[in-house]
């Protein structure tokens, strides 16, 4: 009855033009009598919501942080792709290059191949041989390649196999294998897989080089490339050392500490290493052949990637006093990858004068994932720095002695190297078709060696 009241009270009011809801005594009575008892049901629940809310937001937060939520934009991007997948399989007029498995594996071909020229997706094949080059065995012909602006370039040919036989330079693109141009997609997939194959079989090989924008041809019989690092240790005039490492692979630093070891019983007191058309491989390898040269726990080399705390560092693990080796370095553009960490390492602690040319500029790591269906992935995971924090990316190590050889000369002296069996210049030149050469940055880093052991000899007085 109260309520009825009421209503017919404020409605009275209304037909009237009087006044509204709070000049009206008989709603101010009734709010007198409502109000509080309300604020104290309202004022928890409120206090509540608000509680709730914000741990709601931090517990949001914190999930994310963690992984717990779906990631949006990744979702956004996999439906988007999935809905291309979808509409090419089904309205594309060939049904075989529109399977779901085959367009998949296009699609990460094309994610990881245009990350950079060292990041690659690897069919099962492709990982299986690159697994090879790790262990320090494959069947090819015996050249060092990357992709480099969409083309195939020879890095530098390893030494003694039928790549470096046939006269292949650093540089040279490869433009078809079989008569066949190598693929547009994947062409650095495409290019390993048909150069490898069984010792013993044939492979024309297509090149331009770009030296002379000639196109020429060279017919090839694949060989057992097993990967030997030291290609050569002798003894020069004047206790000299010299060692010749061609790549870094899992057995590098237990074949350079043997020949190191032979050389000293042998005589030598000073080292010459030469790492020219050194295309690199292993980070570990290149940290085995510093490392005898380092103290114990002394830095080598350092990585980072995106996040600096992931900073990874890498120091000698070698007991026992360093070797004092007076130390000269040959390198030029073809040296790499884990050429340059050890050429690094040891320039940055004045270990080693380096002779030659400006080094290639390869300072990234890849790390390798392993994948379903024997398949792998190979991303460009860090960068590596030299002890002083300098990255060589792109920008090479500079010479302490700088000695600049052409092509031409380089391809001489590298056929030089590998045929020491013919010492007679006549011969030589009736085999090989000119006359050999002075290796002008090998005689440089032995002036080196001799100003350090005169040096060294003086602080010893």
């Amino acid at each position: 009855m109260a309520e009825a009241g009421l209503a017919k009270a404020w409605k009275r009011r209304r037909n009237s033009g009087e006044g509204g809801w709070s000049d009206d005594p008989i709603y101010k009575a009734k709010q007198m009598h409502t109000v509080a008892p309300m604020l104290k049901r309202i004022l928890p629940v409120l206090a509540g919501a608000c509680l709730g809310l914000v741990l709601a937001v931090v517990l949001l937060r914190q999930a994310a942080g963690w992984g717990w939520l779906p990631n949006r934009e990744l979702n956004r991007a996999s439906d988007y792709v999935r809905e291309v997948m979808s509409l090419v399989n089904e309205h594309y007029v060939e049904p075989e290059p529109a399977r779901y498995d085959r367009l998949a594996r296009e699609a990460i071909h094309g994610v990881v191949g245009t990350l950079d020229p060292h990041s690659e997706f690897l069919e099962a094949g492709d990982f299986a041989n690159f697994e090879d080059d790790l262990d320090g065995e494959f069947g090819g012909i015996g050249v060092q390649v990357e992709q480099r602006d969409g083309k195939i370039v020879i890095i530098a040919p390893i030494a003694g196999t039928p790549g470096d036989r046939a006269g292949l330079l650093r540089g040279d693109e490869i433009i078809s294998v079989d008569g066949r141009g190598v693929g547009d997609k994947a062409p650095m997939t495409d290019a390993i897989d048909r150069l490898r194959g069984k010792p013993g079989t044939r492979v024309r090989v297509g090149l331009r080089r770009p030296g002379t924008g000639r196109d020429f041809e060279v017919s090839l019989v694949r060989e057992k490339i097993a990967m030997e690092s030291v290609r050569e240790s002798r003894l020069l005039g004047d206790g000299i050392g010299y060692i010749q490492l061609v790549d870094f692979s899992a057995r590098t630093g237990e074949q350079f500490l043997t020949a190191v070891d032979a050389l000293i019983e042998q005589g030598a007191h000073s080292l010459i290493l030469d790492l020219r058309n050194n295309p690199g491989g292993l980070l570990e390898a290149a940290v085995a052949v510093a490392e005898p040269f380092f103290q114990t726990g002394e830095l080598v080399v350092y990585t980072e990637g995106r996040d600096p705390a992931d900073r990874e560092e890498l120091r000698a693990g070698m007991t026992g006093e360093p070797w004092a080796l007076p130390l000269a370095v040959l390198i030029n553009s073809g040296t790499a990858s884990a050429a340059e960490i050890v050429t690094g390492a040891l320039k940055d602690t004045r270990r080693a004068v380096i002779v030659g040319e400006r080094s290639f500029g390869k300072g990234s790591v890849q790390t390798l994932f392993k994948l379903r269906n024997g398949e792998g992935m190979r991303i460009t995971t860090a960068r590596y720095y030299t002890p002083k924090g300098v990255s060589i990316h792109r920008h090479g190590i500079e010479p302490d002695v700088e000695l600049v050889v052409s092509p031409e000369d380089d391809g001489k002296l590298r056929l030089q190297r590998l045929r020491g069996d013919v010492t007679d210049p006549a011969e030589f030149k009736a085999r090989f078709g000119f006359t050999p050469i002075a290796d002008a940055q090998l005689e440089a880093a032995k002036v080196a060696l001799r100003g350090l052991e005169l040096l060294r000899q003086r602080g010893a007085r």
